[in-house]
């Protein structure tokens, strides 16, 4: 498959990675949260997460897409290495909203042992 269609465009909200993904004290985002900082990640350097998720959805093609009631949702897999020093492959899922043209980032998550 393609890349998203303006990936170059896509929106990734702060407050979803140092708020949820990242945030050990968010009631759902806390057990991703506790993935993620074994990676080397945290609430502080969420920059460096949202750098990453942007390099897998400009690198790499999508490997699984679904149509929802709010528009399509992408399915983008990569690889980074963490600020822990390991390479890890990550899952991103990003929507595209109907009527919107620009890809949301949804969410994120390590495949497989790390």
């Amino acid at each position: 498959m393609d890349r998203i269609p303006s990936a170059d465009d896509a929106i990734i909200d702060a407050e979803k990675l140092y708020g949820y993904i990242l945030s050990s004290s968010h009631p759902i985002g806390r057990f991703k949260a506790a993935v993620f900082q074994k990676l080397g990640y945290s609430g502080e350097n969420w920059k460096i997460l949202e750098n990453c998720l942007k390099e897998i959805i400009l690198s790499n093609a999508v490997v699984e897409i679904e149509d929802t009631e709010y528009g399509r949702k992408y399915i983008v897999e990569g690889f980074t290495i963490s600020p822990s020093g390991k390479n890890v492959h990550l899952v991103t899922v990003w929507i595209i909203l109907k009527e919107e043209i620009a890809p949301r980032f949804v969410t994120a998550y390590p495949r497989g042992g790390f």
